[in-house]
């Protein structure tokens, strides 16, 4: 332990402000960052109580993942010959935070997309990221989209995607991206991607499950452009049609985790779901959140309105408005008409769990945390497929295993640490299968 304080020490006059370590003797270097009011960083065991003031965040061995099977080998009669290792996937390491310690929201934010990226494969530790393919020429995308790319909700969360796949391939210069924005008259859409695909584009995105009966008949006619539409899983193999991707959000994981932020925060028991059509990823959401809700009280009071429309912003402010009237203190909702219910939720102070996109601009003081769509995970692998020859007959799905989906929290709305703690045992509970949304 003195070697261990002596180091620290060093590190200290060094001008270091975080320490860690690891092995038994680092209670010597963790006394010495709190003498110095440096962060202390554990391993191996949760040493939070050695410094409660500056502990900030510990990887806990949990061995009992292996243990239990080890147990069970051993009654079956199987005394050896297995090999096994711990890891954040599993749940044998777990990052645990110190509740004493006020990090802020969106560094914890960043920490937990961290551990998904892990557990997904999306970050390797201790390599570079898996590179997008290159092109002779610009890579040429269009995306006909059914709202405005700031909707904060579907069609910016694709925009977004494409925005950060088209500076990862080096730009303007190496993609070109165009779009077209508020095709809700599914003609009108239809003609424009059509347009597109005459045009040369290499991937037509139709983004919006309306759209499907026009890429049946459009499809066909331009074999040599991938086309993709969403949220669904069918790629119209079984018409013989092989150049048209599909994707979908498992929408009810992040569903779920809101529902238990939400059911964890209101204080009246009643909650409002703003809902447009009962379909597809907005189904999802909705069901899950519920789900979630009332996995923590069960008797809670959740109330949905389907309010019949993705755009009409004034009959979402409707639906919230009766939700508030019934009581509910916490409202949600999905899909691009939930602006009007936020500014409603805004001027009661009631909070607002988003999802598609990160809502937590629209109203800073009641935004609690957003289930974040972020399709650039399927779309690499749809431009790595385009650059080998594959133009469609794929399905792909984000959700909070691969990081297609994440929890990511308004750093200004103040979470209690214990609801914090709550959230990510939820989301790794849904990663690693021990929990089931039914």
């Amino acid at each position: 332990m003195a070697l261990a304080a002596e180091a620290a020490n060093t590190h200290i006059s060094a001008g270091a402000d975080v320490l860690t370590g690891t092995a038994q003797m680092v209670v010597g270097a963790i006394g010495v960052a709190e003498e110095n009011g440096a962060l202390w960083f554990g391993t191996q065991a949760d040493q939070s109580s050695l410094a409660p003031g500056i502990v900030v965040a510990n990887q806990v061995y949990h061995w009992e993942i292996v243990l239990n099977e080890m147990i069970g080998l051993i009654r079956s009669g199987t005394m050896g010959g297995q090999s096994y290792r711990i890891n954040l996937a599993n749940g044998g390491e777990a990052i645990e935070y110190n509740s004493e310690y006020d990090m802020p929201n969106d560094v914890k934010s960043l920490a937990e997309a961290t551990v998904q990226g892990i557990v997904n494969g999306s970050i390797v530790v201790g390599e570079s990221a898996a590179q997008l393919p290159t092109f002779d020429g610009t890579f040429r995308v269009a995306v006909v989209m059914p709202s405005a790319i700031t909707d904060l909700a579907f069609s910016q969360s694709m925009y977004d995607a494409l925005t950060s796949i088209q500076a990862e391939m080096g730009g303007t210069e190496k993609m070109e991206l165009v779009y077209s924005e508020g095709m809700f008259v599914v003609d009108d859409a239809a003609a424009a991607i059509r347009d597109y695909a005459a045009e040369g584009f290499d991937l037509v995105i139709a983004h919006g499950s309306q759209y499907g009966s026009s890429l049946q008949e459009i499809a066909p006619d331009f074999p040599e452009t991938a086309f993709a539409w969403g949220t669904t899983l069918d790629t119209f193999t079984d018409q013989g049609i092989n150049n048209v991707f599909a994707y979908e959000a498992a929408s009810d994981q992040g569903g779920y985790v809101n529902g238990v932020i939400a059911a964890s925060l209101s204080e009246s028991g009643v909650i409002g779901v703003v809902g447009p059509i009962e379909t597809g990823d907005a189904k999802l959401y909705v069901d899950g959140f519920v789900a979630g809700a009332k996995s923590v009280n069960p008797d809670i009071d959740v109330n949905v309105n389907w309010i019949g429309s993705f755009s009409d912003v004034a009959l979402a402010a409707e639906a919230a408005n009766t939700h508030i009237s019934a009581g509910a203190d916490v409202l949600t909702g999905t899909a691009q008409m939930v602006v009007g219910a936020i500014g409603v939720a805004e001027e009661n102070g009631a909070l607002w769990f988003g999802t598609q996109a990160n809502q937590s601009s629209l109203a800073t003081d009641i935004v609690v945390a957003n289930q974040v769509y972020h399709w650039e995970v399927t779309l690499k692998e749809m431009v790595a497929l385009i650059a080998q020859g594959t133009y469609g007959g794929v399905s792909f799905t984000v959700d909070l295993a691969n990081g297609g989906e994440v929890i990511e929290y308004n750093s200004d709305f103040d979470l209690p640490d214990e609801v914090m703690t709550l959230a990510e045992a939820t989301v790794q509970g849904i990663v690693d299968g021990s929990i089931t949304i039914e």
